[in-house]
């Protein structure tokens, strides 16, 4: 099955932000693009957008005039619902509302020829349902492009309950043809992205609600430790608390409330006081003209002890070895069999963190997960009232030494960046065992979609078979909620023997 031939005419509904940007990547794609609204005079004021726009990539030398011009021939406001009726492919980018997405499908489904492709770009909603309206459901497909949609690469390719296989096919091939990088996945809530991503929003969160640390700490921990490209609270202040709200509150309530996917409180105080972000001037962050830039809690220089003694094997943080004796601190390994960690020269131990809680062991600091302790440019630390100071200094000493700003923060067990991706870990592996989506699939996806530094199973294989389910079922413990609790998939996944034929992570 090929993609659509550039003769097919290519229609979209509803003349958003979201539907402007389809219709202009089909448009460059070569099609002819018919653009319908149900408000009268909005398809032509968006086809006037699509214009100006194309006019920057000309600016941009990223289109030429000629290219330019020809697809502004090829683009048609309808006045219409009727003159769709020739159309290969429909794309709907309407109110997310179920109703109104199947009355438009009813409608279109009586329009266009049999082999028309429809296609929904809903983010929420079931397209299973959507098609559910319809006489023939195979031929609906969801096709999520991500905002916006002509520079973000990623689409998925949704396949509903009754979506036919030629039809997701179709979909696919014609993304690609598009200059995209699709994605296929089956019908669930969230899809690949929203369902994946929900743990960086929500553990950021809930730190925060713990008063583990302050959001500028928070995010500066995940930038510059965990390597993502921005923190969970800055990120949804610039998607919007509302948008990013109603995501987690959709896939919460499609799963049945499950824990695991629980809405944020603070976030939904957030919401109620209409401090949505940077579209309001206000959210986590203030954003008037006259506010000050929230800056992380940094530690004050301390003095960084002369050596440590290396017990056991350091997993993820090996590396820290090799850096330590780089800057001239002493390294003294002993081959001891009681766990894995540093021991200071006062007597307190420097651990990675593992889902317990510095107050449950004698004079212990945790220190978070980095995706790579080389470049990371800060370290955060988490100590309880029974730590005793000397330990603190020499802790944060160590890592200062190394060249890095340390945050200190509270008694919190799993930490930012650790507990984080063990999260994102446990949930890809449960969407691939339910049939969701491959693993090669959901890494692009986390990838380029949220722009994550690695994706799911390249953070498992990097981390070890066992790491992600022993920091969760550690936490578990101590929070038997649920929320932490490991899925099955993932228990799977960690006592899996490694010589099985084709294990990858």
């Amino acid at each position: 099955m090929t993609a659509l031939d550039l003769s097919s005419p290519v229609a979209v509904v509803g003349t958003g932000t979201m539907g402007q940007g389809i219709a202009q990547v089909a448009l460059v794609a070569g099609h002819r693009v018919r653009l319908f609204d149900a408000v009268p005079g909005r398809a032509q004021d968006a086809a006037a957008a699509i214009g100006a726009r194309l006019d920057r990539l000309v600016e941009k030398d990223r289109l030429t005039g000629a290219g330019r011009d020809a697809a502004r021939a090829r683009l048609l406001p309808a006045a219409d619902l009727a003159e769709l009726a020739d159309c290969s492919l429909v794309v709907e980018a309407v109110l997310e509302r179920l109703d109104v997405k199947q009355d438009l499908f009813r409608a279109l489904e009586d329009l266009v020829d049999e082999d028309c492709l429809l296609a929904t770009n809903t983010s929420s909603l079931s397209v299973t349902a959507i098609g559910g309206a319809l006489r023939s459901p195979g031929r609906l497909v969801g096709l999520h492009f991500f905002n916006p949609a002509p520079l973000l690469p990623l689409v998925e390719v949704v396949s509903g309950f009754a979506t036919d296989v030629s039809s997701a096919t179709r979909a696919y091939e014609m993304a690609r043809a598009w200059g995209k990088t699709p994605v296929a996945c089956a019908d669930t809530p969230g899809f690949i992205v929203n369902r994946i991503a929900r743990p960086f929003y929500a553990e950021a969160f809930a730190v925060y609600e713990a008063q583990g640390a302050d959001p500028a700490t928070i995010d500066a921990v995940l930038r510059e430790s965990g390597g993502f490209r921005m923190g969970a609270f800055e990120l949804t202040d610039l998607i919007g608390q509302d948008v990013n709200e109603s995501v987690t509150h959709s896939v919460w309530q499609s799963f049945f409330q499950d824990v695991r996917f629980t809405p944020s409180l603070a976030q939904r105080r957030l919401v109620e006081s209409g401090r949505l972000g940077r579209k309001s001037g206000q959210g986590w962050y203030d954003y008037g003209d006259d506010a000050e830039r929230a800056e992380p809690h940094t530690a004050e220089q301390a003095q960084p002890p002369a050596y440590v003694v290396a017990e056991g094997d350091l997993g993820p943080a090996s590396e820290l070895l090799a850096l330590i004796r780089e800057a001239g601190i002493q390294v003294r390994e002993e081959d001891e069999d009681h766990g894995s960690r540093l021991v200071l020269p006062g007597g307190g131990q420097l651990a990675l963190a593992d889902g317990q809680t510095s107050v449950e062991f004698r004079d212990v600091v945790y220190f978070d997960l980095a995706l790579d302790y080389r470049r990371a440019s800060r370290i955060a630390l988490s100590a309880s009232q029974d730590t005793s100071p000397q330990t603190l200094a020499e802790a944060t000493g160590l890592f200062q030494a190394l060249g890095k700003d340390v945050s200190v923060i509270g008694d919190v067990p799993g930490m930012i960046v650790a507990r984080t991706v063990a999260r994102i870990v446990d949930l890809a592996h449960d969407a691939v065992a339910k049939g969701v989506a491959t693993e090669g699939d959901i890494d692009t996806a986390m990838r380029l979609g949220v722009n994550y530094p690695l994706g799911p199973f390249e953070w498992s294989r990097r981390l070890g078979r066992n790491w992600a389910y022993a920091l969760l079922d550690d936490l578990h413990l101590r929070d038997p909620s649920g929320r932490y609790a490991p899925s099955l998939a993932l228990y799977r996944h960690a006592y899996a023997s490694d010589k099985r034929e084709g294990s990858t992570s």
